[in-house]
């Protein structure tokens, strides 16, 4: 789902990812309801979803009242796969999230969502300074990621190692992530610019319990996920309650 030139496996499993995320534990279940849930009421904003996948966010927001709908992301396939779900009311565009945001202007979009795409990003500093630039004044932005101590608990060693993760997940999916402490990832977001408004520890959706009741016990135990909602410094509070 990820914009990143890094990671071109998700150009070829574009069509088994939209299958796994359409209704899976993790992506429906737990990080959707979560992203969704810190954007609030979306009615009459404009909207960019920066690594958009499939377009599963682009139509929830387009569904909630979105004015307009703007999604990215390296892999042309999931661009198409997004165009499909969101025919009538969004564009979609194929392009690196590693480079500059240049068909975006300054300041032209009310709310910003980076979905479990920046944990896959080398160059973390260009895209949220991007991201800064292209947010209107009182907008917010929406990011979710691993959660550092799901990362810790999977790979040992020191929590506070920054280092790039590559392993093959159930599916045979090859993929490429950045473990960082949340020390790291809260600094990434300051140095760019933005205070934290809102923070969130994910928690799974009802629903999980009798469709993936395994995911279920794991996740009310214990994060896998965390999400932010991020306001230009000097701008927080005012439409954070939307």
């Amino acid at each position: 789902m990820t914009g990143s030139g890094a990671v071109p496996h998700w150009e070829p499993i574009a069509h088994e990812f939209e299958q796994h995320a359409a209704a899976g534990a993790y992506n429906a279940l737990y990080d959707r309801p979560t992203v969704l849930g810190l954007c609030g009421d979306v009615r009459g904003l404009r909207a960019l979803d920066l690594g958009c996948g499939p377009g599963f966010y682009a139509r929830e927001l387009l569904d909630r009242g979105a004015a307009a709908v703007v999604g990215a992301d390296a892999s042309a396939t999931m661009v198409d796969l997004a165009r499909r779900r969101c025919p009538e009311a969004a564009e979609f565009r194929v392009h690196d999230l590693e480079a500059p945001l240049d068909w975006a202007a300054d300041g032209s979009f009310d709310l910003i969502v980076m979905a479990l795409v920046l944990h896959h990003l080398d160059d973390r500093a260009g895209a949220l300074a991007e991201v800064y630039r292209a947010l209107a004044p009182g907008g917010r932005v929406v990011v979710s990621t691993h959660h550092p101590t799901a990362d810790w608990a999977i790979h040992g060693g020191s929590y506070f190692t920054t280092e790039v993760i590559e392993e093959t997940w159930n599916r045979g999916w090859h993929v490429r992530y950045w473990r960082m402490p949340l020390t790291e990832v809260v600094a990434q977001f300051f140095t760019a610019g933005f205070v934290i408004e809102a923070l969130q520890e994910a928690r799974p959706a009802p629903e999980m319990a009798t469709a993936f009741p395994a995911d279920f016990d794991k996740l009310t135990r214990q994060p896998g996920f965390i999400a932010f909602r991020l306001a230009k410094a000097g701008s927080a509070g005012g439409r954070g309650s939307r």
